[in-house]
């Protein structure tokens, strides 16, 4: 008997996140032949369905509240838990980012469900869904199942794939009821970011210690935008001021998994290498040939950054253009 899949999609500045499309994905195929519903939060939400009927819901629900306009705790934790008794849903799944991390275990919890996070798998076997998740800091796999109740699943960006199923799912409005907000966003300030999500990034290109300085992020900068990819750092260069926390990758940063992870001066501390050793193919660019970041690395280069990196940013240049 096919099972009713309720899915989380999330937008950032009006655009849709690809882990939306993989839960929507995943939700497809855990549903059994059931029924898949999509959730879109926020004013405008109608004008996303489109593109979301494209990943096979049977139904889009739209939340057009104002309360809903930008992300906070608990409008959105109010709101889910009533679309939740609403759809009746069995399964609910949204992305493991920012927000579904806060929410998703606020909501499980308030409703007395099960919560399987960063999920880097999902499959029916035997009629129960099986999720596959990291654990010591993915140095292994366990394997959750659930047989009864209702579940709820992040999935981590990158590991799903995406099948388009196109159809026209049925728009329903819903109205939740909001009430006794303990906090309004008033104003968002934004530092500068431009270039691509890192947590949904194809290509990252990451610095270490070994960039040395703000200024040595550049070359990093330049090699991301010609492969269309994202900047990410370790703690190491974070604390050292030379970026942004926001760009960290490890432990206690994004965890990410890339078709491409270009690892520059870095020496691959554990806990670095926590947050993006599931990556498909890593490079490592470090003078220290006995660095520990070559013992997971697929293709290694023993050199200064300063000067393989350019070169290797003239090199893409040259194929790309004559692709």
């Amino acid at each position: 008997m096919g099972k009713k899949v309720l899915v989380f999609i999330e937008s950032k500045e009006g655009k849709l996140r690809n882990v939306s499309f993989e839960a929507l994905t995943t939700a497809n195929r855990l549903a059994d032949g059931g029924e898949v519903n999509a959730a879109l939060f926020g004013p405008g939400a109608t004008e996303l369905v489109q593109e979301v009927s494209k990943y096979g819901p049977n139904k889009a629900y739209v939340l057009e509240d104002e309360a809903l306009t930008t992300y906070t705790t608990d409008a959105y934790t109010q709101a889910l838990c009533q679309l939740i008794e609403e759809v009746q849903a069995e399964v609910i799944l949204m992305g493991h980012t920012a927000i579904g991390k806060d929410v998703a275990p606020r909501v499980a919890g308030k409703l007395g469900a099960g919560l399987v996070s960063d999920c880097t798998g999902a499959e029916v076997e035997d009629g129960a869904i099986v999720f596959t998740r990291p654990i010591y800091a993915g140095k292994a796999f366990q394997k959750k199942v659930f047989n009864q109740g209702k579940v709820f699943a992040t999935l981590r960006p990158n590991n799903f794939e995406v099948i388009e199923n196109p159809g026209q799912a049925e728009v329903l409005p819903f109205q939740p009821v909001i009430k006794d907000l303990r906090t309004i966003v008033k104003e968002i300030v934004r530092k500068a970011t431009t270039g691509v999500d890192l947590s949904e990034a194809k290509i990252i290109v990451s610095g270490g210690r070994g960039v040395k300085s703000k200024d040595g992020f550049k070359p990093l900068q330049e090699l991301a935008e010609v492969l269309g990819g994202a900047v990410g750092a370790s703690r190491g260069a974070c604390d050292a001021e030379f970026c942004d926390y926001s760009l960290q990758i490890g432990q206690t940063g994004k965890v990410v998994t890339p078709d491409l992870y270009i690892a520059c001066g870095i020496s691959g501390a554990i806990q670095h290498l926590a947050g993006m050793s599931n990556s498909k193919v890593i490079v490592a660019i470090n003078k220290d040939p006995e660095a520990p970041i070559f013992q997971v690395a697929d293709y290694g280069i023993v050199g200064d950054l300063f000067e393989v990196v350019p070169l290797l940013t003239e090199e893409f240049n040259k194929v790309l253009v004559t692709v």
